[in-house]
Order: C-alpha cells, then structure tokens, then sequence
C-alpha cells in the first residue's frame, strides 16, 4: 500500500448555480431544481471557495483516490442536473402484439406485450417525467442516477422470458441518452 502525501481536486461552479456543504450534504440548486447528496469520509475534505468546489485528501491510499474522483464525477452531474437536466429517449418495438404504453401516477403500464392479459408494470422514481409519442418515450429528470433507474425499470419489465430472443424482439428499448 503506497500512500499519497496530499491530493486536491477542484471542480468550477458555473454561473447561476449555487453550492453549499453542511453536516456531510452537498445541496446544488439551479434553475431547473435543487439536488442533495451525503459524502462522508474520514479522510476527504469538502470545502467551497467561491465558485470553486474542492476535493482534499492527506495521507490517503487507492481507495481515498478513487473515492476522490467519485465525489468529482456525482458533483459534476448534479451540476449539469441542475443546469441542464438529463434525457433518456426510448423506443417501443414490436413484430407480433401492437404494445401500448402508458403512465398512470408513478407507474409505467405496458399493455399487450407479447399478447399478454395483464399488463407489465415499471416503477418511475421521483423526480423522473415520462412523454409518451407514439413509440417515442422520452424520460426527464435532473438527478442523473433516477432517471437512468427508471430507464432500467421499463427495459427491464419487457424483458422476453421461455422465448427465443432472436425472434421475440418485442420491448421498450433505450435509444439514445445524455443532456438535453
């Protein structure tokens, strides 16, 4: 284990967004919403100096920097959240049963999927808006990692089971993703 004597990590806080970090919380606001996120460690310190966030580890080994790097990658992302916010943009396929989809409060309904009765269900996360066109779905949100499990919901209530796949190739499927 070879230690490293000091690191420090800045990251720019743009104009228009507002950081602060209290009790091991680091809030983001923007103008499209607020974010919050808990990083604690005992040896990584977080410090905001003007519009410069800073990241400082003493005496930490691989896993400090690694740790390190997290914190810089989840801070960057809710600083795009709130400026930007993040678009998933997904597509309904099908060959054998039209599939409708639709959303009903915090769930996903697909309704005839592979000729099925009961409709399959997928849990959308707080914060996340579905649009439905056609066989267009598209997900917004401003926290990175909700909108991608709601992606990851839906795609995963049309997996194909006691079928073969290469024929069966029916679902909503994620097409493209990134900010807006």
């Amino acid at each position: 284990m070879v230690k490293t004597a000091a690191i420090k990590e800045k990251i720019k806080i743009p104009d228009g967004v507002k950081a602060t970090f209290e009790n091991d919380i680091l809030t983001v606001k923007g103008e499209k919403g607020e974010l919050k996120k808990t990083f604690s460690h005992p040896k990584i310190n977080i410090k905001i100096n003007g519009n410069l966030l800073e990241v400082n580890g003493k005496d930490i080994r691989r896993k400090e920097l690694a740790l390190i790097g997290t914190i810089k990658a989840h801070t960057k992302n809710m600083i795009k959240g709130v400026t930007e916010g993040f678009e998933y943009k997904m597509k309904t396929v099908f060959s054998h049963f039209p599939i409708k989809t639709s959303v009903e409060g915090n769930e996903f309904i697909i309704q005839n999927f592979l000729g099925e009765r009961s409709a399959r269900r997928a849990k959308i996360l707080d914060g996340v808006n579905i649009e439905i066109k056609g066989d267009d779905v598209t997900v917004q949100g401003i926290n990175k990692e909700r909108v991608g499990q709601t992606v990851a919901n839906i795609e995963r209530a049309t997996s194909v089971k006691r079928r073969d796949t290469r024929v069966f190739q029916d679902g909503v499927y994620r097409v493209s993703k990134g900010g807006k």
